[in-house]
Order: structure tokens, then C-alpha cells, then sequence
């Protein structure tokens, strides 16, 4: 058993060894993460990106595209034959079409492969001829992204943090009303763990409504395959004796085999792959939900990231087969939500709310960079005299009645800390008042050629993640 445990092993170090030797002989590959909890916009994001790198006339920001150096950009089969494909074609029909609507939510992992053949600029110029350049887009459901920080977790110390949560919100009343009737300590009860992880996943489906980001286990949300399974069929229990056989060592057995068999998997299968990584954050949403909303948010990303293995990668950890995230963008997604005059707030929130991860990639050598962008613009501009004051709005069509409005959402602070206090210090509502989010449809138009979807910044966060590498 031993043996047979040091050649398995042997025989994965000497394929990585082997997949690293072969890369530095073959085209590059940018792995791209695009990450963010539940509708921040991931699939448009990825649709939008893919089909301005195809037709880059939208995309100045981009060095090697306005210099002209990108001779062709194509999509071809994503190298893992086993992940579905992102499904392009129909993302950008829905967001671009006669009737144009925002695509469904990601509800699996999928990948996309898009290449580019380069013409080199500087030194190298008249020395060598176009090169290939692949960039593998990985995209997966913001809900399995939250289990990440429970690796770190075990299950007393979740259950405790879970139900100190639920005790505040009245999504939870029914879990917190049943969980009382249990014993943890009585013998284990199927039928009754059922009721529990039930009760539990109703929970997190309507804090996740209410606008809560911190809602795990993710997959108890998007199940899958594993719908009942043991693995799915756990809740959190106070604390109290645990002995063999009991009610809540079976939901600590099952809590671990969750982590083990679900999350880790998944981890080294996609997370850890990843040199790129974009996370994107629905910012304005969860100002709008108020302090409360805003804290679970903060709390969430930071779980999240602690997740990140930021840092460069060396010469010979690259051929090892060990790679690091080496850039990490932080995206406040829907800016077209906001008149411009408001985007350099709105990302100053998005870098106060990421802080402490963007230090800790810093000193592990990764480059990290802010910014608020809208992947698809579904709005304009335009400023009116409203009761003697002039105010900058934004006009668009509103996605539940079809009606055109123009409206001022309210100014954000221009001192980020502002909204980062409110948070810490538990207060119910902002001091300076509410912040109105409108729900935008995108918008009718046809497409010239040459050019992608309209936008805001994408250009930028392009350059960012990938100028580099052209």
C-alpha cells in the first residue's frame, strides 16, 4: 500500500513535471478566473470580454489593440475535454439581440478558449514573427465560490458563526424555531437531518433574496447532482456534548466530507489553476440593502480571498507545475448605473471593501488594481435643472415595466471610510440617507462591425489582466 501510494505520487510529480517542461515549448496560456458571488455579473462579464477581444474596435485601452498588433482573435475548443463550454453564442444573442435580456445565471462550471495571434512590439519586432497567445476563460457559480472559506473552517466553529447570523435575520425564523426542538446530543435522526438541511437551505435562498452574500454551504443553493445526498444533508447545531452516534457528530462527520469530497475537489480541479483572476462585486446592490448588507459583503470577500494563493511564480515552481495568482482585479461591477462623475467613489469603495486582501497579495508580490466598469452599458447620460439644482443623472429602460426613466441615484461619499464605519459600528440605516438602485434592461442596437458590445472600462481591466502577455 505503501509503494503503491510513493509511485502514484511519483507518477503525478513527473506528469507536472512534464506538463511544465512541454508549456515552455508550446504557446503561452493566461488561465482567467472570473469569480464574484451570485449575480455580479459573471456571465456578461465573460461575454462582453470575449466578444470585444474578438472585435476590438471598443477596446483603445487595450495596448496591443490599438497599436494594431493583434492580427487575428478566434475561438477554439477549451483545452479540458471534460468541463462544458461556455456558451457564448447564446449569451451574446441575448444581450444583443432584437429583444435583448440579461442571460440565466451560471449554474455549472464552463470554460471558453480564445486565441490571438501577436505580432511582438519593442525590441523584438523585426527579430521574430507573429506569436500565438491562448487565454482559457474559467467560469463557475458565485455560490460554490463562498465554500472556499470554509476550508479554513471546522464545523463547531462554522455551526457557531452560522447560527449567530440567523439569530439577526428573519429569513431564518422557521430554522431557528426547529433547531430549537433538537437535541444534538440524541442519536442520530435521517428523517430529522433531512427537515434540518431543508429548513436550512429554505434559509439561505431567501437571505440570498434579501441580499446577504455570506450564505453556505453554497452548493445547499445549486445543488446539482448532489441534490440529497449525504453530503448536502447537514445544518448547523449549538454547541453542546457530541457523543458517537449523535445527531450532531453525524452533521460534523458529514460536514467534513462535504469540505473533502466537494469543495477541495473543486479547489484544486479549477481555483488553484488559476495566474489571473478577475472578482467581481455587485458594490451599489449591497449599499442599497444598507450597513448590514454591506458588512455580510465585506465579511464574505474576505473569506473568499483568503482562499487566493497570490504571489509570482518562479522559473523553476512554474515548471514544477505550481502556479500562483500573479494579478488580481477588483471590479465593482454596473458603474452605468452611476453618471462617471461618480465611478472614481464607487471604485475607492470597491478598494476600501478589499483592503486587507489587496495588502496581502501585495506583499506576496501579486499586482492588484480597483475599478468600477459596466460590462454592458445599459444606460446614458445626461444632466437636468431639477427644482434650481443641476443634477448629473442616468436614463435607461427599467427591466420589470419597460418604462424609460432618468434618474440620480444619490452621491456616494468621497470618503470611502464613511461607509466602511457604518458597517463596523452595527448601524441600521446610512447616516446621509438611502442609495436607489434601478434594475436596467440592455439595450436594443445592432452591432457595427469591427466593433463589441458598448461598455465601461472593460478596456482597462483587459490591459490590466492580459496586456502583458501581448
Amino acid at each position: 500500500m505503501v509503494i503503491k501510494t510513493i509511485t502514484q505520487t511519483l507518477g503525478h510529480q513527473i506528469a507536472d513535471v512534464t506538463h511544465g517542461v512541454t508549456g515552455l515549448f508550446s504557446a503561452p496560456v493566461i488561465r482567467l478566473g472570473v469569480t464574484g458571488l451570485s449575480r455580479a455579473g459573471k456571465t456578461v462579464f465573460i461575454t462582453s470580454l470575449v466578444a470585444n477581444l474578438l472585435e476590438r474596435g471598443r477596446m483603445p485601452g487595450l495596448e496591443a489593440a490599438r497599436m494594431g498588433r493583434i492580427e487575428a482573435a478566434y475561438l477554439q475548443p477549451q483545452p479540458d475535454d471534460t468541463v462544458p463550454r461556455f456558451d457564448f453564442e447564446n449569451h451574446l444573442s441575448a444581450l444583443t439581440g432584437a429583444a435583448p435580456h440579461w442571460p440565466e445565471s451560471t449554474r455549472a462550471v464552463s470554460e471558453l478558449r480564445v486565441s490571438f495571434r501577436v505580432r511582438p512590439g519593442g525590441l523584438l519586432a523585426g527579430l521574430t514573427g507573429p506569436r500565438i497567445v491562448h487565454l482559457d476563460i474559467v467560469d463557475y457559480p458565485g455560490e460554490w465560490l463562498l465554500d472556499l472559506g470554509l476550508l479554513a473552517q471546522d464545523y463547531q466553529t462554522w455551526s457557531r458563526a452560522a447560527l449567530a447570523r440567523a439569530a439577526t435575520r428573519p429569513e431564518a425564523a422557521g430554522y431557528v424555531q426547529l433547531v430549537a426542538q433538537a437535541r444534538p446530543d440524541a442519536p442520530q435522526d435521517e428523517p430529522q437531518l433531512a427537515a434540518l438541511a431543508k429548513a436550512w437551505a429554505a434559509y439561505l435562498r431567501a437571505a440570498q433574496e434579501a441580499g446577504f452574500a455570506d450564505c453556505t454551504p453554497g452548493r445547499f443553493l445549486l445543488p446539482g447532482d448532489l441534490e440529497g445526498s449525504p453530503a448536502l444533508t447537514f445544518a448547523p447545531l449549538p454547541p453542546g456534548p457530541a457523543p458517537r452516534g449523535s445527531l450532531a457528530r453525524e452533521c460534523e462527520r458529514r460536514f467534513e466530507a462535504y469540505k473533502a469530497q466537494v469543495v477541495k475537489p473543486f479547489f484544486r480541479a479549477h481555483f488553484a489553476r488559476i495566474d489571473r483572476q478577475v472578482v467581481l462585486v455587485d458594490v451599489l446592490e449591497a449599499i442599497h440593502r444598507g450597513p448590514e448588507a454591506m458588512a455580510d459583503l465585506r465579511q464574505a470577500m474576505a473569506a473568499i480571498l483568503a482562499a487566493f494563493r497570490p504571489g509570482r511564480t518562479g522559473f523553476l515552481a512554474g515548471v514544477m507545475g505550481q502556479k500562483r495568482v500573479d494579478k488580481i482585479l477588483f471590479a465593482a461591477t454596473k458603474a452605468d448605473h452611476l453618471h462617471h462623475s461618480q465611478h472614481d467613489r464607487l471604485a475607492a469603495i470597491m478598494g476600501a471593501l478589499v483592503n486587507d486582501a489587496r495588502r496581502r497579495a501585495d506583499f506576496a508580490g501579486a499586482r492588484t488594481h480597483a475599478m468600477a466598469l459596466a460590462a454592458l452599458r445599459s444606460t446614458v447620460e445626461e444632466s437636468r435643472e431639477i427644482d434650481g439644482v443641476m443634477r448629473d443623472l442616468v436614463r435607461g429602460t427599467l427591466l420589470e415595466t419597460g418604462a424609460q426613466v432618468a434618474l440620480h441615484p444619490g452621491d456616494l461619499p468621497q470618503d470611502p471610510g464613511q461607509i466602511l464605519a457604518a458597517t463596523q459600528g452595527g448601524a441600521p440605516q446610512w447616516v446621509s440617507g438611502d442609495y436607489a438602485v434601478m434594475r436596467f434592461a440592455p439595450v436594443a442596437g445592432t452591432l457595427r462591425a469591427g466593433d463589441g458590445p458598448p461598455h465601461i472600462r472593460l478596456d482597462r481591466a483587459a490591459e490590466f489582466l492580459l496586456g502583458d502577455r501581448m
